[in-house]
C-alpha cells in the first residue's frame, strides 16, 4: 500500500529509530511513547490488521513474537506488555498490523 505510514518506514522513505530489521519484519521505537520503553514491530508485508491474517502468515506472526521476546531482553525488560489493536474503534491508528512492546513502568488493567 503506497500511502501507508508503516509501509513507508519499511521502504526507508520515512526514518525510524530501528531496533531490528530483516526480510519479514521491522522493529522500531514509537515516536509517541506511552511507557518508558515503547517499541513497535511490523511485518514488511502490508497486512491491515490481525483479522486480515491468513494461514500463510502463521509462521510470520510466530517469528514476530519470538523477536519481540528477544527485543525485550535486549532492552533489559523482564516484565512487559505486548498489545495489538484490531480496527479503528479500538484504537488502531495505522492500518498496518503492528504489535506494541511496552515496559519500564507498572501498568494497570484495563489500559487507559
Amino acid at each position: 500500500m503506497n500511502d501507508c505510514l508503516f509501509c513507508k518506514i519499511v521502504r526507508g522513505e520515512i526514518p525510524a529509530k530501528e531496533i531490528y530489521r530483516d526480510e519479514q519484519m521491522v522493529a522500531f521505537h514509537d515516536i509517541s511513547p506511552v511507557a518508558p520503553t515503547h517499541a513497535l514491530i511490523i511485518p514488511t508485508k502490508h497486512i491491515a490488521k490481525i483479522a486480515d491474517l491468513s494461514e500463510q502468515d502463521e509462521t510470520l506472526v510466530g517469528a514476530m513474537h519470538l523477536r519481540l521476546a528477544k527485543i525485550a531482553k535486549e532492552l533489559n525488560l523482564t516484565d512487559y506488555r505486548i498489545v495489538t489493536n484490531c480496527g479503528e474503534q479500538v484504537g488502531q491508528s495505522v492500518l498496518h498490523l503492528h504489535f506494541h512492546l511496552l515496559g519500564g513502568r507498572r501498568m494497570t488493567w484495563p489500559p487507559g
